[in-house]
């Protein structure tokens, strides 16, 4: 289906929000680790960087030392979120040019653009990447780690106020669902289960076009997979699924029983069920507070772009649904 979505909006894997509603909690501005070159080994909390160099952010890398280079380089520091008790934190990283990756402890969270061979450039996207709270350590140190990938002219993380961001305009008892699901074309009714092994899937942050995945068709049937860990408050309140919009049609599974679908059973160009916002009920008797959750949303696509294209994404009591959707939607 065609959407009116601009093009920084697909570039942009977490959902637009006003600066003005976030708190800064850490200042990231100032001097970071740095390093020219690719190896997968550095987004890990446990690699040693201690050899090297300290580059300013944000800024040029051109104007810090490193005139006319292009290509691959890495971003890394250590921030202490012991004292940070604020819940929904997002990593606001301003505008980086061109192509990037980042992790946190190990994990990736969010990216923007296409590292080659299939480059594209993200340099005018605002980066605001939702950080998932079961990847953060609330009693010490975390580790920022991003993969930069830069063409010609500027490159790095260019400019904005970098930092630590806490949302406060979300209701309480929001679960937040952006940022990397598990991925793979294909159908199998097995992909639903809730012990089912996704390790081998391909990542792909949600929401977006599933076409910003390599190699990957954009017609057909694909499946996306999610596991979380809910408080255990969650168990008291009566809990909706929040899936945002989906291109066309849906089938969502929660610990494997499926608990939703959007298909309205229109022929291409006239369906209209990619426009309607998924908000599925949890059944109480799913729930696994304190234990592992598995979210698996089987989508078909008719024709067009494809995929969980637009938010929100969040499991939220019912009774704060409207505050969710009156300033995400």
């Amino acid at each position: 289906m065609k959407h009116l979505i601009s093009l920084a909006i697909l570039l942009l894997p977490a959902l637009s929000f006003a600066q003005d509603d976030m708190k800064r909690v850490v200042d990231l501005r100032g001097y970071w680790k740095f390093s020219i070159g690719d190896n997968p080994r550095w987004s890990s909390f446990e690699y040693n960087d201690h050899s090297w160099e300290k580059i300013f952010v944000p800024s040029p890398w051109e104007n810090e030392g490193f005139s006319g280079f292009d290509g691959y380089a890495w971003y890394r520091i250590t921030v202490d979120l012991k004292n940070i008790n604020d819940q929904n934190l997002f990593l606001i990283l301003g505008f980086i040019d061109d192509v990037d990756e980042v992790y946190l402890n190990g994990q990736m969270i969010g990216h923007s653009g296409s590292f080659p061979p299939n480059f594209y450039t993200a340099y005018n996207s605002f980066r605001k990447y939702y950080i998932p709270e079961d990847l953060i350590n609330r009693n010490g140190k975390n580790l920022i780690a991003i993969r930069v990938f830069d063409t010609v002219l500027e490159g790095g993380i260019v400019k904005g106020d970098v930092g630590i961001y806490a949302d406060k305009t979300l209701p309480n008892n929001t679960f937040l669902l952006e940022g990397n699901w598990k991925f793979r074309e294909g159908d199998s009714q097995s992909w639903a289960r809730e012990d089912y092994d996704d390790t081998h899937w391909q990542d792909i942050m949600v929401p977006s076009l599933w076409r910003s995945l390599k190699k990957t068709k954009v017609d057909g049937v694909a499946w996306y997979r999610k596991s979380v860990m809910l408080p255990e408050s969650y168990k008291m309140d009566d809990l909706v699924l929040v899936m945002g919009r989906i291109d066309d049609f849906d089938e969502t599974y929660f610990n494997g029983v499926l608990i939703g679908e959007t298909n309205d059973h229109q022929p291409f160009g006239w369906s209209q069920s990619f426009n309607e916002l998924r908000v599925y009920d949890i059944p109480k008797s799913l729930i696994k507070p304190e234990q592992i959750n598995s979210i698996a949303v089987r989508v078909s696509d008719m024709g067009g772009d494809a995929g969980i294209y637009r938010g929100p994404l969040a499991i939220i009591p019912r009774s704060r649904l409207n505050e969710l959707t009156n300033f995400r939607d």
